[in-house]
């Protein structure tokens, strides 16, 4: 029966975690801000670039369990109400702790860095032109690795 358990929760967990998967470098499709496609970049901006590198600095860089947890515990809990509620399986209701202490415990992780805050970062971009600049800001505001952005007033927006 554990081993039942065991294998259930890992199957929910996996499953939570792909589905919050992306694909490195968006989509490509119209104007969806990352580079690579179908004419979305302007043909000529001074001050547009891909990002190359992003740097935290500062702030809390070590990892901080306390919000997954309560956040998975909780989640538990709650599914295991719902479950007890709405079901009389024991296989369901199972599957259903497993998946509120994932769904739980991602949250939790969620909150705890909103939080806590991220510190700052290095966002480092490849002009077109060819010039390297840093901007350091305090959020990322959706940009990542690859991303196609507008360095404006010492900050980069996704483009």
């Amino acid at each position: 029966m554990k081993q039942r358990l065991i294998g259930t929760a890992l199957v929910a967990a996996s499953l939570a975690l792909a589905g919050c998967a992306t694909s490195p470098g968006g989509s490509g499709y119209g104007n969806s801000g990352y580079g690579g496609g179908y004419g979305n970049r302007p043909a000529n901006c001074y001050d547009c670039g891909t990002v190359t590198r992003i740097e935290a600095i500062g702030g809390n860089t070590n990892p901080n369990i306390a919000g997954p947890l309560i956040g998975g515990v909780v989640g538990a809990v709650a599914a295991k109400e719902l479950a007890r509620r709405n079901t009389d399986s024991e296989g369901r209701r199972n599957v259903a702790i497993g998946a509120g202490a994932v769904g739980g415990a991602v949250a939790g992780n969620a909150i705890q860095n909103r939080v806590e805050g991220g510190g700052q970062y290095n966002v480092h971009v490849r002009m077109q032109d060819g010039r390297t600049t840093v901007v350091t800001q305090s959020d990322l505001g959706g940009i990542q690795e690859g991303a196609y952005v507008r360095v404006q007033n010492g900050r980069a927006y996704v483009y």
